[in-house]
């Protein structure tokens, strides 16, 4: 059992040293990832970053994702059922909830290129592995050198269902018998909006103080 967020950041930072000299970049899954992702990118010396991705859901039933849509991309599982123009006015609503998230937790900084830069997914757990499935296939359009998603714990599920998406993923723990993330962490206490900003603003202070 993990004991907090900062801690799986130590351990999978170690795991991921191997990539030190690539040129790089952290991208953290809010909320939960970004401790991680802060204690990483730390580590390894690279820039850091969020990654905002929503799923676009059938008209018909919102659960049911038929795509993803990212603040400069999307893709869409073709269904006969759902018009285009369906497609354009969830695009809008999404990102518009994506801009304001991103304005919130960033501050106005613009995004960084991950084009030919060994990618690094961070979040606290995949249980489905659905979320970073679609930030994956969302992330192959800017065409980055490789893309390796770590996390402290996973389903075989989640690990399965990545397989083909990412060019490694780097899992702590596969338990046999899934859970769900929480029950692998003595605190996992929700992050709030205002503990995220908190570790991008000090990952920024420090960084710009070498």
């Amino acid at each position: 059992m993990f004991h907090d967020r900062i801690e799986v950041g130590r351990l999978l930072a170690a795991q991921l040293k191997k990539y030190q000299n690539d040129s790089g970049i952290v991208l953290a899954v809010p909320r939960g990832g970004v401790p991680i992702a802060y204690t990483v990118a730390r580590q390894l010396g690279f820039p850091l970053d969020i990654v905002l991705t929503k799923k676009i859901g059938h008209p018909g039933n919102k659960e049911y994702a038929i795509g993803a849509a990212s603040l400069s991309d999307h893709f869409v599982v073709p269904h006969r059922d759902v018009p285009d123009v369906y497609i354009q006015r969830e695009l809008v609503a999404i990102r518009a909830r994506l801009q304001e998230m991103y304005q919130k937790f960033m501050d106005g900084k613009t995004p960084e290129d991950i084009s030919g830069k060994t990618v690094f997914v961070i979040d606290d757990g995949m249980a489905t592995g659905n979320t970073i499935k679609a930030t994956v296939k969302l992330l192959r359009k800017g065409q980055p050198g490789k893309i390796v998603v770590g996390v402290p714990v996973a389903s075989k599920e989640s690990i399965q269902k990545l397989a083909n998406e990412a060019d490694e993923i780097v899992a702590l723990q596969i338990p046999e018998v899934f859970y769900g993330v929480g029950a692998f962490y003595e605190n996992f206490s929700e992050v709030s909006d205002e503990e995220v900003t908190f570790y991008l603003d000090k990952f920024s202070r420090l960084r710009k103080a070498g």
